[in-house]
């Protein structure tokens, strides 16, 4: 008897350490998944709500005949709009690129567009002494290939509805590019010929 007990201490000792080891490791595991769970979760929040915050628009740009010519993508910065243009199967040469007051571009002139957005109500260019309108952007050169590659940021325009500068304002506002180059200073839209494109801005 006293033989099973020598044997059988030690034997059980061993068991209680064991079992106890398995437990105290089981927690820590579990407390670490839970943080790392909780980290995901974090980071998840955070992402969503960053593009949640970001306006972005794409504009189709089609010619007279109701082809789709391009594509520009609006996204709303610190300083102002940026607008990448992308287009392609345009006359080569320099033209004139502007924002237009209103959101209807109907086949085939785009005059349904309106003039210059406008919204300040001052001159059109840049050379102008009161202007230029919010509107008015700098030409384009389109390679002999026929197509362009373009990054500008309009500062004087937003996405954000509710202000006064807003291309989202109610009917919605579009991109038109010309014939001709804009001179900058005539009026009312710098001598830049015929709309041979036209993309409405709206959400």
């Amino acid at each position: 008897m006293k033989r099973w007990i020598y044997f059988s201490l030690p034997l059980l000792v061993l068991l209680l350490v064991a079992a106890c080891g398995d437990s105290s490791g089981e927690g820590e595991g579990d407390s670490e998944s839970l943080a790392d769970e909780e980290n995901a979760s974090e980071n998840n929040d955070s992402s969503g709500e960053k593009e949640a915050g970001q306006e972005t628009l794409t504009v189709h740009l089609k010619d007279k005949e109701g082809k789709e010519v391009g594509t520009a993508a609006l996204e709303q910065e610190d300083k102002g709009v940026q607008i990448d243009l992308e287009a392609s199967g345009l006359p080569e040469g320099e033209h004139g690129f502007h924002i237009h007051e209103k959101g209807a571009c109907e086949q085939p002139d785009f005059k349904s567009a309106g003039g210059h957005f406008n919204p300040a109500d001052v001159s059109h260019g840049t050379k102008s002494e009161d202007g230029p309108h919010a509107g008015d952007l700098k030409n384009i050169n389109v390679g002999a290939e026929g197509s362009i590659q373009k990054q500008v940021t309009n500062e004087k325009v937003t996405l954000k509805k509710g202000e006064k500068n807003s291309l989202l304002k109610e009917g919605g506002t579009a991109l038109v590019i010309h014939s001709g180059a804009d001179d900058y200073k005539s009026q009312p839209s710098g001598d830049a010929g015929k709309r041979i494109a036209c993309g409405v801005i709206s959400e």
